[in-house]
């Protein structure tokens, strides 16, 4: 009879999690940043938050129909959660489609389903929803994950990579729904062809005297975002203590040299840092062309900051 110790060891794999694919899905009308919107009846404004352009749902009829979503602090929640807990799924599926595409693969080697969303809270979740559209068998592993806020991004690549290195031939579909959606497979057993980055190392940690800083609450008339004006300044004063204990091990010390994913809430937060300065100059995409290391950060409700160190395998 085999030991419990053989059992777990046997799960193990060896080497780090890889990210094979990527799929991307938005919502089909998109609105120019800038000017006045009659769609959602304001004036957004791209100057400052270098926005150019929105995805959205909704159109003049969806707002003639729900005049309250548009009405300042008033009841909507009821209209709000009719849309997203259709659509949601369905642009999950879409994303995840692509990713598969690209992944090259028969859908039947996915093992685990992990679907992350602020919005559409419902039962059965979105991880149930997206397992009938997409045919998987009902003995998929799924975990569905709700109000991650701006850091879900990096929470996610956090779980796969757990799920992928402690569970032997794991390979993992992951679903983010934000301002549009986003798929990725990750997993561990090497395909050369369809490697995108290893996921080297991954942190989280609460920034000090950050209470309130950022918070989000569900009422009827929504989701509700409160931030505090120095949001900017935290995160400046804080990201490079992040930075020093994720790369010091790997004996990186010049921020210049790697390449950035991040989901900052705002361009001011690079702009006091001026951690890309060098790569902007030398003409290299912050998606890491040519870059071998990177870093993902996603900065969110706490005010929380989740760091991923990326190693590209695409130089």
């Amino acid at each position: 009879m085999v030991t419990v110790e053989e059992v777990h060891k046997a799960q193990r794999v060896e080497g780090p999690a890889i990210v094979k694919a990527i799929g991307t899905a938005t919502p089909p009308n998109c609105v120019e940043n800038g000017k006045v919107i009659s769609v959602v009846a304001c004036n957004i404004s791209g100057d400052k938050s270098m926005i150019k352009k929105r995805y959205m749902y909704l159109t003049e009829e969806i707002l003639k129909e729900h005049p309250n979503i548009c009405a300042y602090m008033a009841p909507s929640l009821d209209a709000r959660q009719d849309t997203v807990v259709v659509e949601i799924p369905k642009l999950g599926k879409e994303a995840a489609v692509k990713a598969i595409k690209e992944w090259g693969q028969p859908k039947s080697k996915i093992t685990h389903l992990v679907f992350c969303t602020t919005i559409g809270v419902d039962m059965p979740g979105v991880d149930y929803q997206l397992t009938k559209l997409l045919s998987f068998r009902p003995s998929m592993k799924r975990l569905m994950m709700y109000q991650q806020g701006c850091f879900a991004g990096g929470t996610v690549l956090c779980l796969a990579k757990d799920l992928a290195e402690n569970n032997k031939g794991a390979c993992v579909l992951v679903a983010l729904f934000g301002d549009g959606a986003a798929a990725i497979i990750v997993g561990v057993d090497p395909v050369p062809e369809v490697e995108i980055f290893e996921l080297v190392y991954t942190a989280q940690t609460i920034l000090p005297d950050s209470d309130e800083a950022i918070d989000s609450h569900l009422r009827e008339v929504g989701l509700t975002f409160h931030l505090l004006k120095d949001v900017t300044g935290l995160i400046s004063k804080n990201i490079e203590k992040s930075l020093v204990s994720a790369f010091k091990p790997l004996g990186i010390s010049d921020w210049n040299y790697l390449f950035w994913i991040a989901h900052p809430g705002g361009p001011t937060i690079f702009d006091q840092v001026e951690s890309k300065r060098k790569s902007v100059e030398n003409g290299l995409k912050t998606t890491g062309e040519g870059l071998e290391w990177g870093v993902l950060f996603g900065f969110g409700p706490g005010l929380t900051v989740k760091t991923v160190v990326l190693h590209s395998l695409s130089t």
